[in-house]
């Protein structure tokens, strides 16, 4: 049986045509996973019958294609595929809707699949298969899996969506059938950057929470209340701050979620154009009469009623029917468009992209095509009257080039002859935008298969893709691509398809796919094309998402230091209750211990008396402060567009000691524009442009005085003889100009910019599309010159003069040699047609041939003849940051160029060492002794304000490496330009080392013992190829000395690459390191960082979606740094050292109380007090330090050393822990010790009132000392709170004395204790600043 117009895999053994076997005959081989009959297994007897020789499948079929005729006879199959395309009332609707731009948003409901049985049946395993069982257990096999599979056809199927069926397993290698069999279940398109589901939320929170020690020491405080023994006061006051301070962190973290859920939501909302193929032939009717059939049979038999067993065995028999009546077949296909959110898309879809459009998922492109109304006349009138007067035929014709990696040629198999492009659409080369994916700023070339391309929509039915298991290599792809033929009984769309002999012809035609087919996720597509394309990835499988590190918890490194302290302060509280346990045993001697005062409980009850040495408010008031920081960023009117998604660690902005930021879209805005021209003796830029305008003039306008008259087609040779209108130039001046022209228009002729025409506002603009945003540039400085390219195909080029908007020059291509990052050139060899813009010239030995080439000029300068002016001027560009492209041109004989294309076809056509033999040819033959026409300078535009920030951000103190995917020189010339690298620094290259080090192995350590001379004035600009080989082989050598560095610019750098830079400097220095992107390519490298800021792009925001603060402009870095990250560290810092202080000095006061009471472990304070003394008494004081600053905004940035003074970490380190805590000592003793002194009393409520009221004005008047700048907040709080104790007074007649309260005596023992405790710390404070004054006031002037 002929399995050709099967659903074919890749690798798949032909069948002979004599194999005509009952359709219930299976080879069971090619079956899928083991089904119910495990252990069962049947004769392959079609392997019989061909021999022990032939190749066996290892491919899976679904079921659902054996029941719908998958190998059965191949005239069932043949009636099914008949009139793909053979409806022709439906070719205009399908043309209209291809290139109509508003895409039916109707109810497309009923073409819904529910076909769930496409998951495969057996699991191949090599095995011989037993002669033993025939025809009855092959129906047995049918009929149980059929039972394993749910039911509930449809009518109408739709092309591209996944069913709900049985998942392959993840990443495995996939078969796509793009028609009514569902492709297996795939991860669903979603973008998502949440760090938590609703079931992880929880114990990940959690877990964070409790990784603190201070929150692991409150639950076991907590717990402990639990038991009688140990319980002080209530329990309620030991639960309630722990649940307290759990909900607001738990809770920030969830509205943190939420937040990057509702952004991921709206990309994932994004709609895209999506077709569907629907089968109109099924009507209602058919259905009806096989409902009749069936209930008649029943009725025959006499049931009532049927089992699930024979439901289901007659929908096999219904099925069965279905095909041999027509059923399934798609001779009536209907091509639909509908809006299909991202998330939504599944593989299989078929996608309608336009320009501008993001590509939402990994796509093979089908079809690209564009209606080229707008082209000028005489482009069709040239080719239609001078197709004959090229000179000799181009050596590689690109037409013929993808058809030849076709299998089988349209030619031999009449299946293709009907497939021709639709009428009035045109093969669009299709460019896309991939900066978001690999930091490239070049737009890649795009192609559809030579198999596709010409397809009607309708007959995207007939195509099977495989493709492999999903990579993370975003320059390399493996597949294939099938088309089914059409079926002999089918009539040919074509006159031209012959007759039987050809019909009967069923060879499937295969043809690869390779990157140049593909458009992965992130990327824009370019081009003015519309693109039809089918996915093949989805969601965490593409390749953004593989190369893409997984979203982390991040944490501060102020947390990790509390944390610290707080378990030195648990050892001193331990130290304390040991201490006075063992003095308690010491006092009491021999005297008989109760049971509750067993030193095991004694300790406990000591802890837990001292646990507020570790105040469990301070995460609660970090955590507040956190988000008031959060709330200064987003409302900073300077930072518009600022977001907070990260709220847990804002105080690391202010210790930044290495800066990893992208180039393409962050430093730079990726528009390039051609500054400066040098033609040898004359350079021209800014309004020097004006002259060459008129030199351009001079030499193509060619205005006659009759506007109907032709003009005449310019060639180099007669810009020679051009002079001035006026007559009055010098010999010197004509040099000059004939000079500048031939520069003009070999920019204009030596690229790959194809103009299109587009129509915005009614209005015809034009846009030029290329592989390289520098060409375009260019192409647009000649046009601003006075010559417009107006066309470009594989073949010609022509071009216009923009003053008399005639034609001027029309050129053939014979040869194109692209740009290469090897070779850095790229060259053209052209045709000149002479006669007039309308005529031209049947004359071929009269068209002139040259070769022109540009490129950088390392390669250039042994190419073009000798000269004493190009290295000079080449480096006076660099050094002003421009990207120098020199031009050269040679002119070839008739005879030079029919020798160079004989020999180059030969070489083309080397089974080994193509390239460099063709390459060789090239070399020998024409890049040698060129003309040197001019160099060019090309600046790719900066952020605005870039400079000033790389400046202010080196001059703090941060160490800047530029992580880009783009080409060496262009990230030197965007170094020199921005900055980046200071003039005094020299700029140590190091490439290509993995292939120097096969030569010589010691090339490593040189390179990095140059770097060792001089690092301090020393750049490194390395390569991806060379940074692998580092990390792989000298990776301690390599980061030892790289951090030391002041600035490092990596180029060809894989996300991946990008993200292991981050994690290997934090990992070495231990320092905080900043990362920032704008792009998808950037993703990983930010989540990689201990902080990560995101720029919303032009493209997208996954970037911003992805970091933990997102900005618009690359300059507003400075300020969130500088600024907001230094001054969320102060606070933070400030206001954690006088949380410690506040827990600090009850838990003295406590001691002192204990000791004076025999060392027994009763609580000084109880119940409010103690819950009130840590709230509303000293809370909102103490909090309004968050308001606090030392300098303002401007003296920050004009004093960027400020910034430079916090990355040690000096305003919270042990040193300042130590003075709080002899601070904390001294006044908690001063305030307790003279309480029970000047009362006389150790127990009494006077002494108690004495006390606490001392600690709370204690507390208020040191926060007062703190404050460097007051704020309103800040004298409110403190005279709000005082007024709120003076308030309560009266309510803790429970605790106090009220009639003590009110006497002089109490007033003068607080005065005269607070007087002695705070007296001596300002003091102090005021000769610390006088004799060694903090930065801070030097730059104030106080």
């Amino acid at each position: 049986m002929s399995r050709a117009h099967h659903y074919h895999r890749p690798h798949t053994p032909e069948a002979s045509e004599e194999d005509q076997e009952s359709d219930l005959e299976l080879d069971l081989r090619e079956l899928g996973p083991t089904g119910p009959l495990d252990g069962i297994s049947f004769e392959n007897t079609r392997s019989k019958r061909r021999g022990d020789g032939a190749p066996q499948s290892d491919g899976q079929i679904p079921l659902r294609k054996l029941r719908l005729g998958g190998l059965r006879v191949s005239g069932r199959r043949t009636r099914r595929l008949d009139g793909v395309t053979g409806d022709e009332s439906r070719g205009a609707d399908i043309d209209h809707l291809l290139l109509n731009e508003d895409v039916d948003n109707g109810d497309h409901s009923e073409g819904s699949n529910n076909f769930e049985d496409g998951t495969p049946l057996l699991q191949h395993n090599g095995q011989e298969q037993s002669p033993s069982h025939g025809r009855i257990a092959r129906v047995l096999l049918r009929f149980f899996r059929f039972l394993s599979s749910r039911t509930g056809h449809n009518s109408t199927f739709e092309v591209g969506t996944a069913s709900q069926v049985e998942s392959q397993p993840v990443g495995s290698p996939r078969s796509i059938s793009i028609g009514p069999f569902p492709s297996p279940r795939y991860p669903p398109n979603a973008v998502s950057n949440a760090k938590y589901n609703p079931w992880s939320f929880l114990p990940r929170t959690l877990y964070n929470e409790f990784s603190f020690f201070i929150n692991l020491y409150f639950l076991f405080v907590a717990l402990s209340q639990i038991i009688p023994p140990l319980r002080i006061g209530y329990l309620s006051t030991y639960i309630a701050p722990l649940a307290f301070v759990l909900t607001v962190t738990l809770g920030k973290e969830a509205l943190d979620d939420v937040a990057r859920r509702r952004r991921d939501s709206e990309a994932n909302k994004e709609e895209y154009a999506v077709l569907r193929l629907r089968d109109a032939s099924k009507s209602s009717g058919m259905k009806t009469k096989m409902k009749e059939t069936a209930l008649a049979k029943r009725k025959a038999s006499g049931k009532r009623f049927q089992s699930a067993g024979e439901r289901r065995m007659e929908a096999i028999e219904e099925e069965e029917e279905n095909i041999d009546h027509g059923f399934s077949s798609n001779s009536h296909i209907e091509v639909d468009g509908v809006r299909v959110k991202s998330r939504d898309l599944k593989v299989g879809d078929i996608l309608k992209l336009g320009k501008d459009q993001r590509v939402p998922a990994d796509l093979i492109i089908l079809k690209s095509y564009t209606t080229e109304s707008s082209v000028a006349s005489f482009v069709d009138d040239a080719k239609s009257k001078d197709q004959d007067s090229l000179l000799v035929e181009p050596i590689l014709d690109a037409s013929s080039l993808g058809t030849d990696a076709v299998s089988d040629s349209s030619q031999a198999n009449p299946a293709t002859e009907h497939v021709r492009p639709t009428d009035g659409k045109v093969v669009a080369e299709t460019f896309i935008r991939t900066d978001q994916l690999d930091g490239e700023t070049d737009w890649k070339l795009r192609l559809a298969s030579p198999l596709t391309q010409p397809l009607d929509p309708r007959d995207f039915l007939r195509i099977t893709i495989a493709a492999g298991r999903p990579d993370k290599k975003i320059n390399e792809f493996v597949g294939t691509v099938e088309l089914a033929p059409l079926m002999k009984t089918q009539a040919p769309h074509d006159d031209r398809a012959g007759g039987p002999s050809q019909a009967q012809d069923h060879k499937v035609m295969t043809a690869p796919l390779t990157i140049d087919n593909t458009a992965w996720a992130n990327t824009v597509l370019a081009s003015s094309a519309t693109v039809l394309a089918v996915v093949v990835y989805t969601g965490p499988q593409t390749r953004q998402a593989l190369s893409t590190s997984s979203s982390r918890s991040k944490i501060g490194l102020l947390e990790f230091e509390i944390n610290n302290l707080t378990k030195i302060l648990c050892a001193l509280t331990l130290t304390l209750s040991i201490l006075l346990v063992a003095l308690q045993n010491l006092k009491h001697g021999q005297e008989p211990i109760r049971e509750d005062q067993k030193w095991y409980i004694t300790i406990t009850r000591f802890l837990i008396l001292f646990s507020t040495i570790i105040p469990i408010s301070l995460r609660v008031n970090l955590d507040m402060g956190k988000t008031v920081y959060a709330w200064f960023i987003e409302r900073d009117r300077d930072m518009p567009g600022a977001v907070v998604r990260t709220s847990t660690i804002p105080e690391d902005l202010g210790r930044i000691e290495y800066l990893l930021s992208d180039k393409t879209g962050t430093l730079t805005q990726n528009e390039m524009e051609l500054k400066k021209i040098h033609v040898g003796t004359v350079s021209y830029a800014n309004e020097a442009m004006e002259e060459v305008s008129s030199y351009v003039r001079q030499g193509f306008s060619n205005s006659s005085s009759d506007a109907a008259q032709p003009t005449v087609l310019v060639t180099p040779s007669s810009l020679v003889n051009v002079t001035s209108t006026t007559g009055t130039t010098t010999r010197t001046r004509r040099e000059i100009g004939s000079r500048v022209r031939d520069v003009v228009l070999a920019l204009a002729l030596c690229h790959n910019v194809t103009p299109t025409t587009d129509i915005e506002n009614g209005q015809s603009t034009t846009a030029y599309q290329a592989s390289s945003p520098d060409e375009i540039a260019i192409v647009r400085w000649t046009e601003s010159v006075g010559l417009r390219v107006v066309h470009r195909d594989r073949h010609s080029i022509s071009l216009q003069s923009v003053d008399s908007s005639r034609i001027a020059v029309r050129v053939r291509i014979l040869e194109v040699f692209p740009f290469t990052s090897e070779g850095k050139r790229m060259g053209i060899i052209l045709q000149y047609l002479q006669g007039t813009e309308s005529t031209v010239s049947s004359n071929t030995e009269g068209g002139e041939i040259w070769f022109y080439q540009k490129g950088a000029d390392t390669v250039m300068t042994s190419i073009v003849a000798a000269n004493d002016w190009l290295d000079e001027e080449t480096a006076n560009m660099a050094r002003e940051g421009l990207r120098t492209l020199v031009v050269g041109r040679r002119r070839l004989s008739s005879h030079q160029y029919h020798d160079f294309a004989q020999s180059y076809k030969e070489a083309s056509m080397s089974l080994s060492s193509r390239d460099t033999s063709m390459a060789h040819v090239i070399r020998e033959s024409l890049e040698h002794d060129l003309e040197l026409l001019g160099v060019t300078g090309v600046e790719d535009k900066l952020q605005r304000d870039v400079k000033p920030s790389l400046e202010l951000l080196r001059n703090a103190g941060v160490k800047i490496w530029m992580l880009t995917g783009d080409k060496v020189e262009t990230a030197r010339c965007v170094a020199i330009s921005s900055k980046l690298v200071s003039r005094s620094q020299h700029i140590h290259t190091i490439t290509q080392l993995p292939s120097s080090s096969r030569t010589n192995p010691q090339a490593a350590t040189e390179a990095l013992s140059l770097l060792n001379v001089n690092p301090d004035s020393t750049a490194l600009l390395i390569d991806g190829d060379s940074l692998s080989y580092l990390l792989t082989h000298h990776q301690y050598a390599f980061i030892s000395l790289a951090v030391l560095l002041p600035a490092v610019i990596a180029c060809r750098c894989s996300p991946t690459q990008k993200a292991d830079v981050a994690l290997l400097i934090r990992a070495h220095t231990k320092k905080r390191i900043a990362c920032i992107g704008d792009g998808g390519n950037d993703v990983s490298m930010i989540q990689a960082a201990d902080v990560g800021v995101g720029i919303v792009g032009k493209e997208g925001r996954q970037a911003s979606l992805a970091a933990d603060f997102s900005i618009t402009q690359f300059r507003h870095l400075t300020k969130l740094l500088v600024w907001h990250g230094r001054n969320s560290y102060k606070r933070s810092a400030k206001l954690a050292q006088f949380v410690i202080h506040r827990g600090l000095i009850i838990s003295v006061c406590q001691t002192v109380y204990s000791i004076a009471t025999r060392f027994e472990p009763n609580a000084l304070y109880r119940d409010w007090l103690l819950v009130g003394y840590a709230t509303v008494y000293t809370m909102a004081p103490v909090f309004s330090l968050v308001l606090d600053r030392d300098v303002d905004e401007n003296l920050a940035n004009l004093y960027p050393e400020l910034y430079k003074e916090l990355t040690p970490g000096t305003s919270l380190s042990y040193r300042t822990f130590a003075v709080w805590l002899l601070v904390s000592v001294y006044q908690g003793i001063i305030i307790q010790g003279l309480s029970q002194v000047l009362t006389g009393s150790v127990t009494s409520n006077q002494m108690l009132a004495v006390s606490f009221t001392t600690l709370v004005i204690n507390e208020l008047v040191m926060v007062a000392f703190e404050v460097t700048t007051w704020h309103w907040i800040m004298l409110a709080s403190l005279a709000g709170t005082f007024a709120v104790y003076a308030a309560s007074v009266p309510f803790l007649g429970g605790y106090f004395g009220l009639g003590y309260v009110w006497s002089w005596g109490f007033v003068w023992r607080v005065a005269s204790i607070a007087g002695v405790s705070l007296v001596p710390y300002y003091i102090v404070k005021v000769l610390r600043r006088t004799l060694k004054p903090p930065s801070y006031r030097k730059v104030r002037g106080v």
